[in-house]
């Protein structure tokens, strides 16, 4: 199980964290792309499928806890993540060299180091990555350019269709989730900075999105058939929440 040994200097240090210069001045000469959605909605294979163009670099994030072996795989330094120790991890926050950095539930960090940005601008490739309602709004204040896209189900059926398929999951886990997404759709409907993509199929949503990226904007028609649809979410998230109450 892992453990922050240091987990009162990493509130310390967040707690009034700041952006330093070298780390402002990458950002600024770097495009960023970030996906926030809520449980199962396709966001990472929409991200598998939108670097087949070639034209993305997938930001991989720094964490403290220790490689998992996944299917059989041992995760890799540099594929899934980027492995930091706590003393590594904190004295990069102390130096602002991250975009963002969170204690995750009280076990790990996890960050976005100006390192992946600059190896995004030395490739000249759009830095994309998925991000939390937390981490999108903290990109867009330090880099208002930040484009920030959220991905939604086709419908509220489908979406539940897609979180069985995932296969078990207990009661208490489920609700939590559902939670969430309830906090970030209606986040998402009240942020202005937000670009609602439907992922009806993966090519399509895919193929939007590099529009949205490459344009820095989107159909007009489209973004309110999504906002139209997340307050449909919404509405009906929070009435399974009051029949699961």
């Amino acid at each position: 199980m892992n453990q922050l040994r240091h987990i009162k200097e990493f509130k310390a240090a967040l707690k009034d964290y700041h952006l330093g210069e070298e780390t402002l001045h990458t950002l600024s000469q770097t495009k960023l792309v970030l996906l926030v959605a809520a449980t199962s909605s396709g966001r990472n294979t929409i991200i598998h499928e939108v670097l087949r163009t070639g034209d993305y670099h997938y930001v991989i994030s720094d964490t403290t806890r220790k490689p998992r072996i996944n299917d059989g795989i041992l995760e890799q330094n540099g594929r899934e993540y980027w492995f930091k120790t706590e003393e590594e991890f904190l004295e990069n926050i102390h130096a602002g060299r991250y975009l963002e950095a969170a204690v995750i539930h009280n076990q790990q960090m996890a960050g976005i180091s100006v390192e992946e940005l600059r190896r995004a601008q030395d490739e000249g490739k759009i830095a994309i990555t998925d991000a939390e309602i937390a981490g999108a709004d903290n990109a867009t204040k330090y880099k208002p350019d930040t484009i920030s896209i959220f991905i939604l189900p086709p419908s509220f059926d489908e979406w539940q269709k897609r979180l069985k398929h995932r296969g078990h999951m207990e009661a208490g886990e489920f609700v939590r989730r559902m939670q969430s997404a309830c906090r970030e759709f209606e986040v998402a409907l009240q942020r202005d900075y937000y670009h609602f993509v439907i992922n009806d199929t993966v090519e399509e949503a895919a193929t939007e999105i590099n529009h949205i990226a490459k344009l820095g904007a989107s159909d007009a028609e489209q973004q309110q058939r999504g906002r139209r649809l997340a307050e449909q979410l919404l509405v009906e998230t929070q009435a399974l929440l009051k029949s699961l109450s």
